[in-house]
């Protein structure tokens, strides 16, 4: 049983597919009601895919369906925090969006938090207790390279935070993590799709499963893995 936020199209589509077709039963947070890709997505494969309402910059949206999903099953073994937002927040010069900058570190942030707090009791009945968390090249504060995105840089390096503590209280619980920069893809950050990525989310979807659902040699350390296998630090 898989969890995937974020599932209404690009990366999130993407992964939820990659699992139908693998064998999983997946519930696929759904943000846009009206967004078509999953119903067709569900005529597919039937039962397996389950469309569950999903705001993780609600409190309650998350926990309406942490409580949908209690009703249908007894366990989670996979959760995919993958729903996340760009910010048009205007510049240092023009003026800042400050309620922008907000609803970014709201969503892409405390979605996290919000989403492993109300699925904790599905995931403690699993035995594979893997919590796989869409992070960015943007949160690293080290190789930090931009000069503006203020809320989408900060959000991501507050996410990388929140993993690192989630993985400091769960790990000795027998939990084990996924933390994931998935690359430059042609996705929908921005509201509308990208043109200038260097990949489609189909592609970047493949090593992000493999990840996610493969094993590692030391489950006991945290680590920032991107696409291509290199680790970055945060």
């Amino acid at each position: 049983m898989a969890l995937v936020s974020g599932a209404d199209r690009g990366l999130g589509l993407a992964l939820t597919e990659g699992l139908l077709r693998a064998g999983w039963r997946v519930f696929a947070g759904q943000y846009m009601a009206d967004w078509p890709e999953l119903a067709k997505l569900q005529q597919q494969y039937g039962e397996s895919l389950v469309l569950v309402p999903l705001d993780v910059g609600d409190t309650v949206s998350v926990r309406v369906a942490a409580a949908e999903m209690a009703r249908l099953t007894e366990r989670l073994d996979l959760l995919i925090s993958n729903a996340g937002i760009g910010s048009r927040e205007g510049d240092l010069e023009s003026g800042l969006d400050y309620a922008a900058i907000e609803n970014t570190y709201n969503v892409n942030t405390l979605g996290l938090l919000r989403l492993v707090e109300a699925m904790l009791p599905l995931l403690e009945r699993s035995t594979l207790k893997r919590i796989a968390i869409v992070s960015s090249e943007a949160g690293c504060i080290t190789l930090a390279h931009r000069d503006s995105g203020f809320g989408y840089g900060m959000s991501k390096a507050a996410l990388n935070m929140v993993a690192r503590l989630l993985f400091n209280d769960l790990r000795p619980q027998g939990y084990t993590f996924r933390l994931y920069h998935p690359g430059w893809m042609n996705g929908y950050m921005s509201g509308s799709k990208g043109t200038h990525g260097d990949m489609e989310p189909e592609e970047a979807a493949v090593p992000a499963l493999a990840y996610f659902t493969g094993d590692r040699e030391d489950e006991d350390r945290l680590a920032l893995v991107d696409y291509m296998g290199s680790e970055w630090p945060f």
